[in-house]
């Protein structure tokens, strides 16, 4: 009797087609593999549209950039070698308009062979390429702020051009990375005629190349070769948008370790909702043990109910993801860096259908198996089995299965250190709340009797045998804790946008002032605004080539943490130690040290990359290279968005290296229109950035990760809203016998609902510290570690969020027992 084909006939006959009693293990399912399937579908969407695009997006098949120079014969003798070259420039600018409107720019100069691959459009439907020598593109947000169209006319630094035309479409837009201003494209000509390229002015030149028949990797290897020290950067097609792709690939990581704990928290769901089953298909099993069925059988059959369901479930589950991807790609628009084609990822798919099964397989196993293990006898005498320990067979189901999703985790996982430390903290976390479910029903049982009947049965409902207490713990304290980390997560990050970065920061920037008119910048300023604190610095930019020992070009991965190896830095030099940054070892040089090359090192870079006082660092800047010693390590106050450089070094090691001053202006906002209005004509070549600008597109940023974040999150919140409803429906047999006995001793409905809301209300109140603590602390960790931001929560918001987090499950909970109430005496008395 025991072969499993006789299993699933009988398993058949008893599974419903509405799924009736299984419906918690369907809904967990599909919510769980819905998010994963979702999430991991739009990453790998995303990733291969960045892929499949890489010559639009990059403009080329490979790509040269250098700043504040042009390449020299013989580096552009060599470009030419390897096929078809296009050359663009870009820098800061303000765009001038009519009536004196002005903005910020990014001016974008483009050479006759603009674009090797691609298409670039503008709003009226034509094809172009690049401008002539008067005309300008420009695009929709500048034509919106300055109210202009085609036809206008644009004054650039010391040039007017005619506006040809709007973009509608830049295929290299995405490459070019964060702008602080909408494009204005100019030709090769036109950008002479500015006026603007000055020794000293700071701009990057790319060089976008149509290979011939070559491989793009091996070929930037081998002019890196011949030109070691010249300071470029190269990427290639497959590569061609690398800010974007490691956004889009972190972010869907975490989201995904997001999405695994919303599944795991779903699979207590479904344990509960199995458990649940089987406490009301006990006389089956009983009538099954009566005719002779072995543990062995009456288990199989209920697996194989429970594969049944779980198949549906993740088959449902996973359809609902793959349909999300084109609705989150129309939904979030702009948000996402391409729009996600829509086709099936096998991957991802396949992934979010394993987990689940494994999440079913792992929570069920302990209900199918005690159910196995429970004699006729026992079972025909009524409810059983609630309290027990966990089977050793099932310990060891759940201990393989558990080991399955961490290994898969890590396997998938591009930062198996982070996996593994965001999956330890969501286990430690679930054993946490198992444990004090346990610690509860112990004080419970130890407390004195309270002189209230009521309260007396409320107390003594935490500990009475088949009480559901750890399973009650663990679903308020999973639907509390996710409660305060979504809201101090939320808060803390609208905090650093209202309140640090606004009080703090300058309200203009000004790029690319000459030096010897410096006097007359500050008397400009002071003219249109007495009040106003000037401070300014040498700028220009440059590549870390070198430390210590060891070369940039030679390191296979660079560290996280090292990101300033990544590109072009800005650079300065001064005689004293700036503003906002405090020495952490070494010491700043005198005015006699000052004329040799040193520099002073951000402290997390100098960790980053072991760093140590007296060690040498080599810099490239226009082409040629240059070693300072390490003379100090330095803490940055980033968040005043003043000057804050990551290198700063002494007068003799930069001073004669040709450059302009960049500056901040800290004065009252309303002071900003006339500032800008006085410096614009006297110079012309001096780019003046509002602030406010920068901070709205700083604020959307954040935002839409906290969103992402919170849509993330709120699918955690919903598998455990799944988890109370489950440990409510598996208790409900128990419950029922306890309104029962109540009832028929003279009880109201009144009286048996006042009970458990007691109960609940005690529950709730001890989770609501807990989980005021815990997801303190995980708020705490995505702050501050993950994102880097100050923390700053709104205690009112999360004390109100906590609140009706903390009602709403009370809520759910009196709704799950409003059918214990409908029991007649009569009836549930024939029924135990």
């Amino acid at each position: 009797m025991s072969t499993w084909p006789l299993a699933w006939r009988l398993a058949r006959r008893e599974l419903s087609a509405r799924f009736r009693g299984l419906r918690l293990l369907l809904v967990c399912l599909v919510l769980g593999v819905g998010a994963l399937a979702a999430i991991g579908s739009l990453s790998a969407a995303i990733a291969d549209e960045l892929g499949a695009r890489g010559r639009e997006l990059l403009g080329g098949d490979v790509e040269l950039s250098v700043s504040q120079r042009t390449a020299d014969p013989a580096e552009r003798a060599a470009m030419r070698a390897m096929g078809t070259v296009s050359e663009t420039i870009r820098m800061q600018s303000m765009a001038i308009a009519a009536a004196d409107r002005t903005a910020p720019v990014q001016l974008k100069a483009v050479d006759t062979a603009y674009l090797l691959y691609g298409r670039l459009t503008l709003a009226d439907g034509r094809s172009v390429r690049a401008p002539g020598p008067d005309t300008a593109w420009i695009a929709p947000a500048l034509a919106d702020r300055l109210r202009i169209g085609r036809g206008a006319t644009l004054r650039l630094g010391s040039a007017s051009f005619r506006v040809g035309g709007v973009l509608a479409e830049e295929p290299d837009r995405l490459s070019e990375g964060f702008t602080l201003g909408p494009v204005v494209m100019v030709s090769r000509a036109g950008l002479d005629r500015t006026g603007l390229v000055q020794p000293g002015s700071l701009y990057d030149t790319r060089y976008r190349v149509a290979l011939a028949d070559r491989d793009p990797a091996a070929t930037l290897r081998a002019f890196e070769r011949r030109f070691p020290a010249a300071g470029w950067e190269t990427r290639t097609r497959d590569r061609a948008s690398p800010g974007a792709s490691r956004f889009v690939m972190r972010m869907g990581e975490f989201l995904t370790l997001v999405g695994l704990a919303a599944l795991v928290i779903a699979g207590i769901g479904v344990g509960n909702g199995v458990s649940s089953y089987l406490d009301q298909r006990r006389q089956s099993i009983a009538m099954l043990k009566v005719l002779g069925a072995t543990s062995s059988l009456v288990t199989r059959i209920y697996l194989l109910q429970i594969l049944a369901v779980s198949v549906v479930g993740i088959a449902m589950g996973l359809v609902i993801g793959w349909l999300a991807v084109p609705l989150i790609g129309h939904l979030a628009g702009a948000v996402l860096p391409v729009a996600p084609g829509w086709a099936v990822q096998p991957l991802p798919l396949a992934l979010a259908a394993a987990y689940g099964l494994l999440i079913a397989l792992a929570f069920c196993a302990p209900a199918l198996v005690a159910a196995g293990r429970v004699p006729a006898a026992t079972l025909l005498r009524g409810v059983t089995g609630a309290g027990r320990a966990i089977p050793r067979r099932a310990a060891g189901w759940m201990a393989l299965a558990g080991a399955a999703i961490v290994a898969l985790a890590l396997w998938t996982s591009e930062r198996p250190g982070f996996a593994a430390g965001f999956l330890g903290a969501a286990a430690g976390t679930l054993l946490l709340l198992t444990g004090i479910g346990w610690a509860i029903r112990a004080l419970a049982a130890r407390l004195p009797r309270p002189r209230q009947p009521l309260v007396r049965l409320a107390l003594g409902g935490l500990h009475r045998p088949g009480a559901r207490t750890v399973a009650l713990v663990v679903a308020l304290g999973l639907g509390l804790t996710l409660f305060v980390l979504l809201a101090t997560i939320r808060t803390s990050l609208d905090g650093n946008i209202r309140r640090t970065i606004p009080d703090r920061a300058p309200a203009l920037f000004a790029l690319d002032v000459p030096p010897e008119q410096e006097a007359l910048f500050r008397a400009t300023i002071r003219h249109a605004a007495p009040d106003a604190t000037i401070a300014t610095v040498p700028l220009m930019r440059g590549t870390i080539t070198g430390y210590g020992r060891t070369r940039v070009a030679d390191l296979k991965t660079i560290p996280e943490a090292a990101w300033a190896l990544r590109g072009e830095r800005g650079l300065t030099f001064a005689a004293a130690l700036p503003p906002g940054s405090a020495l952490t070892a070494g010491r700043w040089w005198n005015a006699a040290e000052g004329r040799r090359p040193l520099v002073s090192v951000d402290e997390r870079l100098a960790k980053a990359l072991d760093l140590h006082i007296g060690d040498p660092l080599t810099i490239s800047v226009l082409g040629l290279e240059r070693t300072a010693r390490i003379a100090s390590f330095r803490r940055i106050a980033w968040d005043t968005l003043g000057f804050n450089f990551v290198l700063v070094f002494s007068p003799g090691a930069l001073a004669d290296v040709p450059h302009n001053l960049a500056a901040t202006i800290d004065m009252p906002r309303a002071r900003v229109p006339a500032v800008t209005a006085a410096l614009l004509p006297r110079f012309p070549s001096t780019s003046v950035i509002e602030v406010g600008g920068v901070l709205a597109q700083v604020q959307t940023v954040v935002r839409q990760m906290a969103t992402a974040i919170a849509a993330a999150a709120g699918v955690a919140v919903l598998a455990g809203i799944a988890v109370l409803v489950g440990a409510i429906a598996a208790a409900r047999a128990s419950r029922t016998y306890d309104a029962t006995i109540l009832k028929v001793l003279g009880a109201t409905r009144g009286q048996v609902l006042a009970v458990q809301a007691a109960e609940y209300a005690m529950l709730a109140a001890i989770m609501s510290l807990v989980a005021l603590a815990l997801g303190t602390a995980g708020g705490w960790y995505v702050v501050t570690r993950l994102f880097d931001f100050a923390w700053l929560p709104d205690w009112p918001t999360v004390a109100a969020t906590l609140a009706i987090g903390a009602g709403a499950t009370v809520a759910i909970g009196l709704a799950g027992s409003l059918p214990v109430l409908r029991a007649r005496p009569a009836a549930a008395l024939r029924a135990l």
